[in-house]
């Protein structure tokens, strides 16, 4: 057996020498490459554009004050807590009261001023029947002045003066009955100041409108508000947070691919590993531009019956503009790849494609390369929806499993497989000895 080793040592060298020589035609000066591939898979692909929003209550409320004073209290809620941020309140509640001695004052004012002017009202009437008797009494007077002439038994004098009597007391009469009228006036003038008075008397006691919850409570006890031609906002409230809103700001460029009724999904950093759904329900006209971008704002629908989504979470919207199911599925770099020819082993280079490529919303034709063993096989594909990492493809013989070409990297180390990508058939580099 020693006699033989000598032998089996020379012939594992020629192995080796020729297995190197093979493998060197196969590598550059600076080691030998590998080919990255995946498999072609089958499932479903969702074309999207994708933007950021905010989630917005879908009734907000601004609770105002509309008189000035300080306030001095704050309303309970069913608990009997104070009402604070997070409350949550039932349509006529208390909110707030603001201090209203003044306002009782103006209230006792305008309702001394009402019972003066009932009180002219009636002395007007009294007046007013004073001014016909007289002229009743004048203006018998004259008739039988009239009835004797001016002669023996009537002087000219007194006749002169029974007639300007009876005139006289008709021009009472008037004045009695304008004086009248007057004080109805004055009645109904005293009773809308007593009533405006009232009014902002209630206005101290500010109470919900609705059902809600305080978004936002934005005075202190003690703070006086002064309502001028703003009304001051003292709390904000939320109709109904079991449905929001998020409020997207879409690019002019995508805007054309949103309609009413569209789908979206979207996350929310709260929640990053949960998806959420709405529906889109409008598109405002009133686009905005910052920095020579315009932007439309699109309200999205959604569902918040677990109460988990607060308000004003930034939201990463992706609205989806197509989709196709239970399709072949390639990723877009192997629509890229193509052996490269004098341009370097990464393989990188312009996509040997026929039509006009993988970008979404231009269908077209492509092709990738297929590892059969150790040989490439390019196969002409017909281009899906991207979703700008992988494509849907379609072409005669391929099949879900196949092997796709992504791309060429170099082998790390004596002989080792590439650990990051199991699919990766390994060619191994040339060794020292």
């Amino acid at each position: 057996m020693k006699k033989r080793y000598p032998w089996l040592i020379a012939l594992a060298v020629l192995i080796v020498a020729a297995t190197g020589g093979v493998l060197w035609t196969r590598s550059d000066k600076e080691g030998s490459s590998s080919y990255a591939a995946e498999p072609v898979r089958r499932g479903d692909i969702v074309e999207t554009i994708s933007a950021t929003g905010t989630v917005e209550p879908e009734d907000l409320i601004d609770i105002g004050a509309q008189v000035a004073g300080r306030i001095v209290e704050f309303g309970r809620d069913a608990q009997g807590a104070q009402i604070d941020y997070g409350s949550q309140v039932k349509a006529g509640m208390l909110l707030a009261r603001i201090d209203d001695s003044v306002y009782k004052a103006r209230v006792e004012q305008a309702s001394a001023a009402l019972q003066s002017a009932l009180a002219n009202h009636e002395r007007a009437k009294a007046d007013l029947l004073q001014l016909i008797a007289k002229h009743d009494q004048a203006k018998n007077d004259w008739d039988r002045a009239q009835k004797l002439g001016p002669s023996e038994a009537l002087s000219k004098s007194a006749y002169e003066g029974y007639r300007s009597a009876a005139l006289v007391a008709e021009a009472g009469v008037e004045m009695g009955r304008a004086a009248v009228k007057q004080a109805e006036a004055a009645i109904v003038q005293a009773r809308a100041d007593l009533s405006q008075a009232k009014q902002n008397l209630s206005y101290c006691t500010i109470p919900s409108p609705v059902d809600g919850v305080v978004i936002d409570r934005r005075v202190n006890i003690g703070q006086t508000v002064v309502a001028s031609l703003n009304a001051p906002s003292l709390f904000l409230i939320a109709k109904d947070l079991k449905q929001v809103q998020v409020w997207v700001a879409v690019n002019e460029a995508d805007i054309g691919y949103i309609q009413p009724g569209q789908k979206v999904s979207f996350t929310v950093d709260a929640y990053p590993d949960e998806e959420f759904t709405g529906t889109v329900r409008k598109i405002r006209l009133n686009a905005s531009m910052t920095q020579n971008v315009v932007t439309y704002t699109v309200e999205v629908a959604t569902d918040n019956r677990d109460g988990r989504l607060l308000p004003y979470l930034t939201a990463n919207m992706h609205f989806e503009t197509a989709r196709q199911d239970d399709v072949l599925i390639v990723p877009n770099t192997a629509l890229k790849w193509s052996p490269s020819a004098g341009k370097g082993r990464d393989g990188s280079g312009s996509p040997e494609k026929e039509g006009a490529g993988a970008g979404y919303g231009t269908p077209g034709t492509g092709r990738i390369w297929v590892l059969q063993g150790e040989e490439l096989k390019p196969i002409t594909v017909e281009i899906g929806v991207s979703n700008g990492i992988e494509t849907a493809v379609k072409a005669p013989g391929l099949k879900e499993g196949m092997m796709v070409v992504t791309g060429v990297q170099a082998i790390s180390g004596k002989g080792k497989k590439d650990a990051t990508n199991p699919f990766v058939p390994q060619m191994p580099r040339r060794g020292k000895r």
